[in-house]
């Protein structure tokens, strides 16, 4: 499958947020090119391979806590289920979300803290700028989800992945899903194995591959954007396959701020359209969503 590709850069903001709209109403997934991240991009995954090749014992000194630090592959899963490692990266905006993050040491990998850092502000610029689009390609302010304070404090996480390439026959390194918040971008290393669902609701479900597009981000909308919008921009169901080839990717979960209460927008309801959402306070919806997801 071929997505939409939406150009970052492109002067003509209206007509960018008019393909921005198109493509999330008809497929909740597009390209983002020319996002100013492309020469990062090679570095960003040498750091990756770097961490995940540290001995098991090393990378369990920062085993998963407050949804940050590392998850290593679940042995016990058989022939059935994800097979992946991750590693979290969790908000930044204040000095308690700071210090809940985990990080390798110098010792153990110079350098590599201030080089996430570095790349996670930069991929969290690309997102704001791209939320100003959006809130254009429905009808609202370009300022929209910052005065509602979706993101003027940032709480996005980025979580390194590896799928190793060994699993049994029938396992899915990702299994089927949509993601919790409200936009993801999404970084491949080029090896195949995306694939998305455009109609959830039908069955059985049709999957299509996901072509790679060198530089460009993969970029889909979450469950809480689809209810912000009332189900106008759809949260596209997605899952990894198997291909017996390690693969490595890298996602930014661009949340709105817990404290965001997200209700229907005025422009995705009307008389004939009423909301199906009750408002709700953003904080309270992940905290539910992660409270029954496993690691």
């Amino acid at each position: 499958m071929e997505l939409p590709i939406i150009d970052l850069s492109s002067p003509d903001r209206l007509s960018t947020a008019i393909s921005i709209r198109q493509a999330c109403i008809e497929y909740g997934f597009f390209y983002l090119v020319n996002h100013g991240l492309e020469n990062e991009l090679v570095k960003a995954f040498d750091e990756s391979k770097r961490f995940f090749s540290l001995p098991l014992e090393d990378k369990m000194k920062l085993a998963r806590k407050e949804f940050r630090g590392y998850t290593p592959v679940n042995p016990t899963l058989g022939l059935q289920g994800d097979s992946k490692e991750s590693y979290y990266i969790g908000p930044m905006a204040d000095s308690t979300s700071v210090r809940l993050n985990q990080w390798p040491s110098q010792e153990l990998l110079g350098n590599w803290r201030p080089s996430m850092e570095s790349f996670y502000w930069k991929l969290f610029g690309a997102g704001k700028k791209l939320f100003s689009l959006i809130a254009l390609s429905l009808n609202m302010e370009e300022d929209f989800f910052e005065k509602v304070g979706a993101v003027d404090r940032p709480s996005a996480f980025l979580r390194l992945l590896r799928y190793p390439s060994e699993m049994g026959p029938h396992q899915e390194i990702c299994s089927a899903h949509s993601d919790t918040g409200a936009l993801t971008l999404l970084i491949t290393d080029g090896v195949p194995g995306l694939q998305i669902c455009k109609d959830k609701l039908k069955a059985p479900r049709l999957w299509e591959d996901v072509s790679y597009m060198e530089g460009a981000f993969i970029v889909n909308i979450g469950d809480l954007m689809e209810r912000w919008t009332n189900c106008l921009y759809r949260s596209t169901m997605h899952r990894v396959k198997r291909t017996g080839k390690e693969r490595y990717s890298m996602a930014l979960f661009l949340d709105p701020h817990p404290d965001c209460v997200v209700e229907c927008l005025q422009s995705c309801c009307s008389e004939s359209c009423p909301p199906r959402f009750t408002p709700i306070r953003s904080g309270d919806y992940m905290d539910e969503i992660l409270a029954n997801t496993p690691v």
